[in-house]
């Protein structure tokens, strides 16, 4: 494996840090990825097919809420390792049982293996699936609502280094707001940010990548 040096990547919460980790990361002759995507199977295969596509279905965008949520403060493979863990301990992402979640079911989640057993971010995820709930009948879809912050087209950037790729922007700092205003919790502006690499708001492949012209 070929890889181009770098002083630099982004940590778990998209802060610039000294690491291991190269720009990119060149697997064969025909395939650079981003220099996050080495290593471990499930990042490789995270970004090979899901991160950057753009997603309108509201299950899959509430699931990426969750998952986005759990992962902040925590090492960036943590949870792509516990995505089915996820999926099993909350009803397979489906919102609308979510919202139902009481006490009990809370309680249940903080003893349930595979997860990140935080009772903020377990009870964060009860109250965004409310939350989500009530965008849901305000806009019609979650899709609606989220796809307008970038005016329902996403956002091709073309940065030539990790380097270069900001924690947050100004559309993730709005998003932030709007949806802490609306009950939401565990979405700040640097979640936000990643929220949006990931449903495909933005396109924050690096160009040398190998996603970055296919999407």
């Amino acid at each position: 494996m070929n890889i181009a040096p770098s002083k630099y990547i982004l940590s778990s919460d998209y802060r610039l840090v000294r690491a291991v980790k190269p720009n990119y990361v060149k697997v064969n002759s025909e395939k650079i990825r981003c220099g996050w995507a080495s290593g471990d199977a499930s990042l490789i295969e995270y970004h090979d097919r899901e991160w950057g596509v753009p997603v309108h279905e509201d299950k899959t965008l509430f699931e990426f809420l969750v998952l986005e949520g759990a992962q902040a403060g925590l090492s960036w493979v943590t949870v792509p390792k516990r995505r089915e863990s996820y999926r099993e301990a909350f009803d397979g992402f489906d919102f609308e049982i979510i919202a139902n979640y009481d006490g009990r079911k809370v309680n249940e989640l903080l003893v349930t293996k595979g997860i990140i057993r935080n009772r903020l971010k377990i009870e964060s995820v009860v109250a965004n699936a409310r939350a989500f709930l009530k965008i849901r009948g305000e806009f019609g879809t979650f899709d609606s609502y989220i796809w307008k912050f970038v005016g329902g087209r996403r956002v091709k950037n073309n940065w030539s280094t990790l380097l270069l790729i900001p924690a947050q922007t100004d559309v993730s700092v709005c998003m932030s707001k709007d949806l802490m205003r609306r009950g939401f919790r565990f979405v700040g502006p640097t979640i936000c940010y990643s929220y949006m690499q990931a449903v495909g708001l933005v396109n924050d492949h690096i160009t040398s990548c190998f996603r970055h012209d296919q999407l």
